[in-house]
Formats: C-alpha cells, structure tokens, sequence
C-alpha cells in the first residue's frame, strides 16, 4: 500500500483534509498514525490511526470514517500557557494584543504549541532528508507499506531537482535509523544510485 504525503484525503464520500506526516515507531518501522489537515479553516491537523485507511494512490488517500468522525480524533498540535511565575515574560506592549486569528492573550499568559507525537514514535514527512553513508543523498517522497501489519517495506526517495529528479526504491531492509531529522541509510550513494527507479509523481 502506497502512503503519500500531501495529497487528498477522501473521508467516505467527500474530500476531507490532506495528509501532512507520518508518525512511525523507529524500532520495528511500522507506520502507526498519518496526520491530516482540515480542508476548511481553521485547517487543524488530526493523528489518524493507519487502519482507517481504506486504500490509497499516488494522488489519493481514503479512510473508513466519516468527516464528522474525523474532527473527534486527537488533534496533532497541543497549545499549553506560560504562566508567569517565576519567569519574565514582559512584551514591548501595555496592553494585551490580539493573536489573530484565534484569541486574545496578556503578558501572563503565552501560548505554546507543541506537536502530540505517541511517546517513543518519529515523525516524518514529505522532504525528509535521507542520508546515505557518505552523506544526505535525497528526500523522503512516500512509503510502501505491508497492509497486513502496517510496516513500511519500501522507502520512496527523491533523487536531484524539480526537472531533473528521480524516485528510488529502497528496502527497508536497507534503513539503519529513523529519526525526526533524517532517515538513514546502510548503503552509499553510489550503491543507492543502483537501485530501481520509478516514475516521479508531481504534486503541487
């Protein structure tokens, strides 16, 4: 089963959201949640288990639930305040300003948003860098995935520029690690270079 990143997510009958990342557990590479945004503002962002997928292309996810299911499942991004205890957290205004467009704040309170990734599992998206032996040789572009027990089989990366680029399959076989800031490979760039390419999909 093939899992892009940035494409239409479809949620039964209607188009939904787009998917943004994939949350893995780097210890047995299996992909356990895919991340989607709202089509209508706000856009907030929904960790979705991997099996409501129902199927999927290069161009298109579907998942078995409803639209109005999908707004009930944890939100990606959680929002905690600083408070003022202890910590200056002056501003160069008096009074409290506006953090368009979603609330108003004061000095004694400041929003921080961080990302709600399950303990222990990465999160990678479409741009990763990979990184060969003797260094980043591409980016992550999607994963194939073993619908049987949601683990990745194959790592699709692309190779060079817009007009000039390629996607090379890669094993997993043949991944060392996989971290929030590259997924590595066993294999140098010139044995990476050698392996199967297949036709680049554009997305916009």
């Amino acid at each position: 089963m093939d899992i892009p990143m940035n494409v239409d997510v479809m949620c039964v009958t209607e188009v939904c959201g787009r998917s943004t990342y994939l949350v893995v557990n780097p210890v047995n590479d299996e992909v356990t949640h895919i991340v989607i945004k709202e089509k209508e503002f706000p856009y907030i962002e929904h960790l979705v288990p991997i099996d409501e997928i129902v199927e999927s292309s290069p161009s298109l996810i579907r998942l078995r639930c409803k639209p109005s299911e999908l707004v009930q499942m944890d939100t990606f991004m959680e929002t905690d305040f600083l408070t003022g205890d202890g910590v200056d957290l002056s501003l160069p205004y008096d009074d409290p300003y506006l953090l368009w467009p979603y609330s108003m704040y004061d000095q004694a309170h400041i929003p921080l948003e961080y990302e709600h990734i399950p303990e222990g599992e990465v999160l990678i998206h479409r741009g990763t860098k990979v990184k060969a032996t003797d260094g980043i040789v591409g980016k992550v572009d999607e994963f194939l995935i073993n619908p049987a027990n949601g683990q990745i089989s194959h790592l699709i990366m692309r190779e060079g520029h817009l007009w000039g680029s390629k996607d090379i399959t890669i094993p997993v076989s043949e991944i060392s690690k996989i971290n929030d800031e590259y997924v590595e490979i066993k294999l140098d760039k010139k044995a990476i270079n050698e392996l199967p390419t297949i036709k680049t999909h554009l997305r916009w």
